[in-house]
This record gives C-alpha cells, sequence and structure tokens, in this order.
C-alpha cells in the first residue's frame, strides 16, 4: 500500500499521483492521512484502485469517479461523489448536502446521514443512507435508486423522473409529482441487493417504496400549479 500525507504534499500533487495510475498502474491500495477537511480529494479518478482517506474531506471528495473504490473515514462537505460514473464511494460519517448529485453509475454509501438535496439530479447510480436525509432529497431525479434507513425530510422526490425510492423510517412530507407506490417481489429484490452491496443489516420487507406520479412529464395547464 503507498502512503500519502497531507501534512507533506498538496492536494493537486495527491491526485496527480492517483491519475497516474490510469496510465501505468503501479500500485492499487493508497492510503491518504491527515486529510483535514480538503477539498477535491481523490477526484476525476479512472482506473481499479482502492483509496482509504483518513480524516474529514471537504467540498467534492470522489467527484467524477470511475472505476475507483473510494472510502472515507470521517464526514464529508458538499457534493461528495458528485458525477460519479462508476465504482464506489463509502463515507463512514455524515455528509453535507447534494451527495451524489448528477451521479450516472457506481454505489455511494453514507453510514451516517445526508444533509439536503442528497441525489439531486441523479441519473444512474445507487445511494444508501444508513441515517436520515435532508429536504428535497432526489429532486429531479432521473434514474437509479436511493434508500433511506433512517427518516426523510420534506420535499422527497421532488419533480422527480423514473429514480426508485425506498425509506424505512418517517417521510416529512412528498415533493410535487412525487407518490407512494406499491412494493412488489422485484423492488423487494432490489433493496435487498442494495442492503448486501453496502453491507449493512436491514428487513427489505420494512421500506415503502416512492417513485413519480408522472404527471409533470408533458406540459399540462391543469398542473401549472405544481410546475
Amino acid at each position: 500500500m503507498q502512503t500519502l500525507d497531507l501534512t507533506q504534499h498538496k492536494t493537486r500533487q495527491i491526485n496527480q499521483r492517483l491519475h497516474e495510475q490510469k496510465v501505468e498502474c503501479t500500485e492499487r491500495e493508497w492510503l491518504i492521512e491527515n486529510a483535514q477537511g480538503e477539498h477535491n480529494l481523490a477526484c476525476g479518478l479512472d482506473q481499479n484502485i482502492s483509496v482509504d482517506i483518513k480524516g474529514p474531506v471537504g467540498y467534492y471528495c470522489a467527484g467524477m469517479n470511475q472505476k475507483a473504490h473510494v472510502t472515507v473515514y470521517g464526514h464529508a462537505g458538499q457534493g461528495v461523489a458528485e458525477n460519479m460514473m462508476s465504482g464506489s464511494v463509502r463515507i463512514k460519517g455524515d455528509v453535507s448536502q447534494s451527495a451524489g448529485a448528477t451521479a450516472h453509475g457506481g454505489l455511494l454509501v453514507i453510514e451516517g446521514n445526508a444533509g439536503a438535496r442528497c441525489g439531486i439530479a441523479m441519473k444512474g447510480v445507487d445511494i444508501v443512507v444508513k441515517g436520515n436525509v435532508g429536504h428535497m432529497s432526489c429532486f429531479l431525479g432521473q434514474a437509479g435508486n436511493l434508500l433511506v434507513c433512517g427518516d426523510a425530510g420534506d420535499g422527497l422526490g421532488d419533480s422527480l423522473y423514473e429514480v426508485q425510492i425506498f425509506v424505512r423510517g418517517k417521510v416529512e412530507g412528498l415533493g410535487a409529482d412525487c407518490i407512494e407506490k406499491e412494493m412488489r417481489a422485484e423492488h423487494l429484490e432490489t433493496v435487498k441487493d442494495l442492503l448486501n452491496r453496502s453491507g449493512i443489516d436491514a428487513d427489505p420487507n420494512e421500506f415503502r417504496r416512492y417513485g413519480s406520479a408522472r404527471t409533470l412529464y408533458h406540459f399540462n395547464v391543469a398542473n401549472q400549479s405544481a410546475y
């Protein structure tokens, strides 16, 4: 395992070392020490490598990730794993707002709580939150799955497209065009798969499913107050 220390290297230098692995992968296991809330750590990775980050991270950690597997042993700031394409990101603590924003693929696991707009405009990523999510989560979500083991704040799934939302706890309020839907056998299998991949022990039968009522797909003057 290769170890890099943020007290001895700048963020740009560390990211450059990780980016070099795309050209020639010389080391698959990386450890970054003393993160101390630095922004933009482990962004733009494009190789099947494992990166462990010790300490809290700032904005946009592991953004635009492809193939890599990033684990943060601490909390994360705004926009963690934004625009992720593949691979996985796991946060051992809480995260700020807009986690997994616009992400196209991969798996984001948040072992703590997530702030507002978790999964905003998500486009295919799977997001699993062990705790609660804040208001307006999954706003404008287009594809993928959001699984919440705790409670969800107000405005859940506002103006979403085809994201499937599963919540085990209470939902403070649903956003425009978001409704509760029937939980069929295939959805139980989806929840079971998400729990297994994220390593969280919970009963799939305890979750409820939410999705789009599809009344906002095409403009209708009768729905103008909801736009």
